[in-house]
């Protein structure tokens, strides 16, 4: 005797149903991640069980020169999340260049493998701290390489024993970094800070400029204050123009940073952060033995009256020399006379 027909019609429902969740489950890897997709929370990452940060690259390698190369997978299979970073033993420059093969001249990589969809200029202000250099090459290069990006790396130095002025010094990268390509994306890099995490992509909000060291160690991974926006951020170059670059007249540390996330919001904008199970970085030169609370430094500009006309629209300097480094392009430049009391 058959079943009635909507009884029958219940059956097959009941019978494609339980298929559906069966897929899901597959697709999900498990009864646990279907119930955190349908919860929505983000899935943090283990950093107990970090990677090393040259794990699988020794899987890259390059085609045969007759083959087309087809674009790069839209999400990198090289990615491994949380990393292995220590300051313990400090590398050569021999050594960095050995492990990063396909790292050309200048400190330019472009994925021998397939075509990059994205291309970032790293920009890092620089002051004789080659101990910290030889760290941040070490782990930033197979970082971004893991990201199928194609980079470059700059460093911009300034010459004499004057105060340091970060600021130009990243206007003056920019201004340099732009006649080689035309960069999507450009990253401001602090020289004493290196990623935890690879799923921190080196590349642009496509709508406002982003903060992408958002958890660093010295802070206990958390913010300092709401408006800090130091460490590591990325810009398109369209953001940069916008807000007119950084101010040229902060001689010596601090202050900066708070000066550009004004102008972001004077221009227009507002900051997007990484997350902060993301932006995770730690410092090289951070002592926790002799911590201090942090303090926001204080203001020394009136940025609503000078951000129009102090930043890349006034930008002076002498360009003293441009090199290519097997693992960046050093940039060496006099910017000028430093005022008293500044």
């Amino acid at each position: 005797m058959s079943l009635p027909r909507v009884e029958n019609s219940c059956f097959l429902l009941l019978l494609l149903a339980f298929q559906a969740l069966f897929i899901l489950i597959l697709y999900r890897g498990g009864p646990a991640g279907v119930f955190r997709g349908l919860s929505g929370s983000p899935q943090v990452p283990d950093f107990s069980k970090p990677h090393d940060v040259y794990a699988n690259l020794s899987l890259l390698a390059r085609r045969p020169a007759e083959d087309a190369l087809p674009y790069c997978s839209a999400r990198s299979p090289l990615l491994v999340g949380p990393l292995i970073i220590s300051f313990r033993v400090l590398p050569s420059e021999r050594m960095i260049i050995k492990k990063n093969p396909f790292v050309q001249s200048g400190g330019l990589y472009r994925p021998p493998h397939c075509l990059a969809r994205y291309k970032s200029a790293i920009l890092v202000a620089y002051s004789n701290q080659e101990k910290y250099l030889h760290y941040l090459l070490y782990y930033i290069h197979p970082f971004l390489q893991r990201q199928q990006l194609s980079y470059r790396i700059y460093l911009i130095q300034q010459v004499g024993n004057g105060t340091f002025n970060r600021a130009k010094l990243l206007n003056i990268g920019v201004r340099e970094a732009l006649k080689d390509e035309d960069w999507d994306c450009i990253l401001l890099h602090d020289v004493d800070l290196v990623p935890e995490n690879d799923y921190n992509l080196y590349v642009c909000d496509e709508y406002y400029p982003k903060h992408m060291a958002s958890a660093i160690d010295k802070f206990h991974y958390n913010l300092p204050y709401k408006s800090f926006f130091g460490g590591v951020s990325a810009l398109t170059p369209e953001h940069y123009m916008k807000m007119n670059g950084f101010p040229n007249t902060y001689w010596g540390s601090g202050g900066e940073n708070d000066d550009i996330a004004t102008r972001i919001q004077l221009a227009g904008m507002k900051v997007v952060r990484t997350p902060s199970h993301l932006g995770r970085y730690k410092m090289m030169n951070y002592n926790k033995e002799t911590e201090e609370p942090w303090r926001r430094p204080a203001s020394r500009h009136n940025t609503g009256k000078t951000w129009k006309d102090d930043g890349m629209n006034s930008l002076e300097f002498k360009l003293l020399s441009r090199t290519k480094h097997p693992l960046y392009t050093n940039i060496t430049v006099d910017i000028g006379y430093v005022p008293p009391f500044s």
